[in-house]
């Protein structure tokens, strides 16, 4: 069984395009579905998407990594020979130890965040939901979630480490000398802007306002936060009321566009707004960022915030390398004893097939003769002749490289002592 992997990241890809391979996790079954059918034999299939990598994780009779490759591209809408330069691509025991420091935050932007274990595990929930996911992804996942809850209880690779959220926080402590005194607007419910939310409620700005596609969904987190919900549709007239906006939604195309915003910084009178796209494709046109008073971060932006405390850690991350080593190993042990669970059952089924046939032989004995002795004594005269047949037969080979091959083995198997 080979498993393999292929994927794009924050490190090997430019942010737009990243965008162009973000997959929602609530609309990835037909991907997988179509994903597996461009590939031999139908293999096994998972897709982690977020806003800092897209990866595919595949196990099946043998490797396909470039047919992998030009499913991914053409997904995307760009060559294989573009996209290949911006890829990592890993097999065996590679793609697991990548497969198992993802989940572990130890190839993350924010070295340790937890957030990417939620974003794995939903993964594998939507590849078993569309039925490509088999025993050996399972086993991997699984496992893989494993390594990483004792990396998180056994090391302090998690202590102070900056999640996006706190980045976007310090940032906007840059620009306003109090937080007290601005209005901030979240765009979007999900659970990265939940965390922001949660980050910017403890500084208590003046105001909190949620807009959201649906406004069941917003209400909820508006509850939460003592806040002001308000629709999507609503957003290009109320631009202006805010000092700070903070978008992450899964829209494919951007919702927040430069005439927006220079409409509403030509209301505020050039007062400053600090904006935060956290959205993988982007929420907010990449224009706006060259606005005099507008400073816009993208995920990519904030990679040098949260590398700040990243010094501190090192320790820690060689002893969950040591972990995430120690899982591997035991995966790989796993894939090599299915790799002879084919030979097992069919030695099993020989012997059956022996026991069988020297069982029914000893039968028509007794039946005939009555002698239970000599019915036990042909029973294991034949299955020990079964049984040493194929040995004999390589002992008295021509070859001579055989020969010995042959009696090395027959001693190990045969002829070793009992422990």
């Amino acid at each position: 069984m080979a498993v393999w992997a292929l994927g794009i990241n924050h490190t090997t890809a430019p942010l737009d395009l990243r965008g162009r391979f973000a997959f929602a996790m609530d609309s990835v079954e037909p991907h997988l579905v179509a994903l597996r059918e461009s590939l031999a034999r139908n293999p096994e299939a998972a897709i982690v998407s977020t806003c800092n990598r897209t990866e595919i994780y595949c196990a099946g009779d043998e490797a396909a990594l470039e047919q992998t490759l030009n499913w991914l591209a053409q997904s995307g809408g760009v060559s294989p020979h573009e996209l290949r330069s911006h890829t990592y691509h890993l097999e065996g025991d590679q793609a697991a130890r990548h497969a198992f420091r993802v989940a572990s935050g130890l190839d993350s932007m924010v070295l340790g965040e937890p957030q990417i274990l939620g974003q794995i595990k939903d993964a594998v929930r939507a590849a078993d939901a569309a039925g490509a996911l088999g025993t050996t992804l399972s086993q991997m996942f699984q496992r893989s979630f494993a390594v990483a809850k004792e990396v998180r209880t056994s090391t302090e690779i998690g202590a102070h480490s900056i999640s996006m959220a706190a980045a976007a926080v310090r940032l906007s402590s840059q620009l306003f000398e109090d937080l007290a005194k601005v209005k901030v607007l979240f765009v979007g419910a999900g659970e990265m802007i939940e965390l922001c939310a949660t980050h910017f409620a403890a500084k208590n700005p003046q105001s909190i306002a949620i807009a959201n596609r649906t406004l069941e969904r917003g209400e909820k987190l508006a509850v939460r936060f003592g806040a002001e919900v308000m629709r999507l549709a609503d957003l290009p007239e109320r631009l202006h009321e805010f000092d700070a906006v903070i978008s992450c939604t899964a829209s494919s195309l951007p919702i927040i566009g430069l005439g927006a915003v220079e409409r509403a910084l030509k209301k505020r009178r050039h007062r400053p707004m600090f904006m935060v796209d956290l959205a993988v494709p982007r929420d907010i046109e990449p224009e706006v960022k060259a606005l005099g008073d507008v400073y816009l971060y993208t995920v990519d932006d904030l990679a040098s915030v949260v590398q700040t405390a990243q010094a501190n850690r090192q320790a820690a991350v060689a002893q969950a390398e040591a972990i995430v080593d120690a899982g591997v190993q035991s995966f790989m042990h796993w894939i090599e004893q299915r790799n002879s669970v084919p030979l097992i059952q069919q030695l099993n089924s020989q012997a059956e097939q022996w026991r069988a046939t020297e069982l029914a032989r000893a039968r028509k004995l007794l039946a005939r003769d009555g002698d239970v002795d000599a019915a036990l004594e042909a029973l294991a005269k034949g299955l020990t002749q079964k049984m040493l047949h194929g040995a004999m037969a390589e002992l008295h080979a021509g070859d001579v490289t055989a020969r010995e091959r042959a009696s090395t083995a027959i001693q190990r198997f045969f002829l070793r002592k009992e422990r």
